[in-house]
């Protein structure tokens, strides 16, 4: 009974010191923030010459959330003012945009890239989201938002 009483506390320590040694490392060589680049293409995605989008608009929100466990923090946010659709590029004239999230500490933290879409047709709204991960290893990430 001691004997496996004592194979059992030495488990436990072995598991314990080699959380704590994780831990200490941690403290003593700290993971160096990265990076991250992400890039935004925006542009029609049908042609919207005809008539019945005269009064067709939409409005775009993209939103850059640092997720750390369950700790979530935006860190860009951009709202791009009502265009009428027929006003929006083509895909081969996109509207860019490249931003750079600094401060990334890539094996805990991960960005989220969400966009909100909101059409407006003679006030009838539909908003639609869509978004995409940069995780751990990633150092950019792309959204083509077509409207």
């Amino acid at each position: 009974m001691k004997k496996h009483l004592l194979l059992w506390l030495s488990a436990v320590m072995v598991i314990a010191l080699a959380i704590f040694q994780r831990q200490v490392g941690e403290v003593i060589v700290p993971e160096k923030p990265v990076s991250k680049n992400i890039s935004f293409a925006v542009y029609a995605a049908n042609d919207y010459s005809s008539p019945v989008y005269k009064d067709a608009s939409a409005k775009l929100r993209i939103t850059v959330t640092k997720v750390k466990g369950c700790s979530r923090t935006i860190v860009w946010d951009k709202t791009y003012d009502a265009k009428q659709l027929h006003d929006y590029p083509s895909f081969q004239h996109a509207m860019s945009q490249k931003v750079v999230i600094n401060n990334v500490l890539d094996s805990r933290e991960k960005l989220e890239v969400v966009y909100t879409l909101t059409y407006d047709n003679k006030g009838s709204v539909m908003q639609m989201y869509n978004g995409t991960v940069v995780s751990k290893g990633e150092q950019t990430g792309q959204l083509l938002i077509n409207i």
